[in-house]
């Protein structure tokens, strides 16, 4: 599947938009839902309901989102490969240029129909708030898929770059294939533009594999804390501040319950990705890949392994030893699936937002806005203690966050944090390491000997069909 080109040369459709029943574990009712047969509040919510359909990646087998568990934890060198090693863990990323590029935008022209089916609708046809809150989970949706085509494929880190993202405002025909692609300041404001109609509009509940205005101001926490302009900083701080003292989500007491007990039922979790009911039986699982192995095998490096010393979490994140030589060194990754363990709907559900994220951004924009130390250090602690460490353990890894006495060090240690919470969920980790100065990446990271490795290459078949986009990304070509 090449974008979205293919799909509309040989149907010349306006839109690719899976509708299901009111839960991202049911089969589609219909294969293909045009934004024209949006024509009541029904018809919306099942539009809608595709558009989370596409936001998963879902086929009627099972949703797609593994990659967002392994690609950026292999960039950052905690992941790897069982039978040997992929390009992308030396940071070598041409191999996966189509990673997410596919995913974003079948989800943003499903996002853009609903937009467009259900703007085009009187308010009389909905009742209460209804169709605002279907246009901030829609806009959720698009400012979730804009900003992971900026953090992948653009120079998210130079404000003043032109190597943003090509921006889908509506939705894709035949006519308007062709675009050029923004910069990254006009990309950072249409996103945050998004996001900020979502945090307006959006329900304040809602089932946590859908869209809330909470989820919309966490997505925001991720963006500016990316962009890292003047005030930026403060406002990740305000809006973790939002999230956590009126939002109905609270830590997990014991970290590990949410991946081996309580899922999506968990009251940390702001969005999950739900799978699909019949997913734990396919043979090609995603719980299969990481035990015993499937098509594929993924597994945890020595450097996740080490990132755990003294941390609790290491007995239930790292499995055995994986006994394949063309890997040495490396471990069953056990976050999801344990070894020996049946694939379930527990096993394969997938987490795009926790609160734990909230309080570690909020951290570290305390730390980069020069705010008091103690505090950030704190609120460490309180994530630390989830896992099992605290005070009067004598932890070493709590000993390492109050021995951080200048900023450059506690940035160190909240990535490290961020690592050893978030490894393997929707690319926290690598996004806190390269938020790091680059001399610190690159001790971090060695195989990291070049910005131009932050992101990676569009896809030359973008090149091939849209003749208006523009240069590829510095360092890559178009061929």
């Amino acid at each position: 599947m090449k974008i979205l080109y293919k799909i509309l040369t040989a149907a010349v459709m306006l839109t690719v938009i899976y509708s299901c029943e009111k839960e991202l574990g049911a089969l589609p009712k219909n294969a293909k839902v045009e934004s024209n047969t949006i024509l009541d509040q029904a018809t919306a919510q099942i539009a809608l309901n595709g558009a989370y359909y596409n936001f998963a990646n879902a086929t009627n087998i099972k949703t797609g989102w593994q990659m967002h568990q392994i690609t950026p934890a292999m960039f950052a060198g905690y992941l790897g490969y069982g039978f040997g090693q992929l390009p992308q863990e030396d940071n070598q990323t041409l191999s996966v240029s189509g990673t997410f590029w596919d995913e974003s935008y079948r989800s943003l022209n499903a996002a853009n129909g609903v937009l467009k089916g259900v703007n085009a609708l009187p308010d009389n046809a909905f009742t209460g708030n209804r169709k605002k809150e279907i246009l901030g989970e829609a806009k959720f949706i698009r400012a979730y898929s804009h900003f992971k085509l900026l953090s992948y494929y653009a120079e998210w880190y130079k404000i003043g770059s032109t190597q943003g993202v090509l921006l889908r405002d509506e939705l894709s025909t035949l006519t308007n294939i062709a675009k050029k692609r923004s910069t990254v300041k006009e990309s950072y404001d249409f996103v945050l533009s998004d996001l900020d109609e979502a945090i307006a509009n959006a329900p304040s509940t809602n089932p946590n594999h859908y869209a809330t205005k909470w989820a919309a101001m966490a997505l925001k926490m991720r963006v500016l804390i990316n962009r890292g302009q003047q005030g930026d900083y403060a406002e990740v701080i305000s809006l973790a501040d939002n999230i956590i003292q009126n939002s109905p989500f609270v830590l997990e007491p014991i970290a590990e319950d949410i991946f081996h007990k309580n899922g999506l039922a968990s009251k940390e979790v702001i969005l999950g990705v739900k799978p699909q009911a019949l997913q734990p039986s396919d043979p090609y699982s995603k719980s299969r890949q990481y035990w015993p192995s499937a098509s594929a095998l993924y597994v945890a490096k020595a450097k996740l392994k080490d990132l755990y010393a003294n941390d609790p979490r290491q007995n239930w994140v790292i499995g055995i030893a994986n006994p394949s030589t063309s890997s040495p060194n490396t471990f069953y990754f056990t976050k999801y699936q344990l070894v020996n363990g049946t694939p379930s709907l527990l096993t394969e559900t997938d987490y795009a937002i926790r609160l734990t994220e909230v309080y570690l951004l909020k951290a570290e924009a305390i730390v980069r806005s020069g705010g008091s130390l103690a505090t950030a250090k704190g609120l460490v602690h309180q994530i630390q203690e989830k896992a099992g460490i605290t005070a009067t353990t004598n932890n070493i890894p709590y000993l390492a966050v109050e021995a951080a006495n200048s900023p450059e060090a506690l940035l160190i240690e909240i990535y490290k944090e961020t690592s050893k919470s978030l490894v393997g969920e929707d690319g926290s980790e690598w996004m806190a390491l390269l938020r790091l100065p680059f001399a610190t990446v690159q001790q971090l990271k060695p195989s990291i000997t070049s910005q131009i490795q932050y992101i990676i290459p569009v896809p030359v078949t973008e090149f091939r069909y849209n003749p208006l986009f523009g240069e590829q990304n510095t360092g890559y070509t178009k061929n």
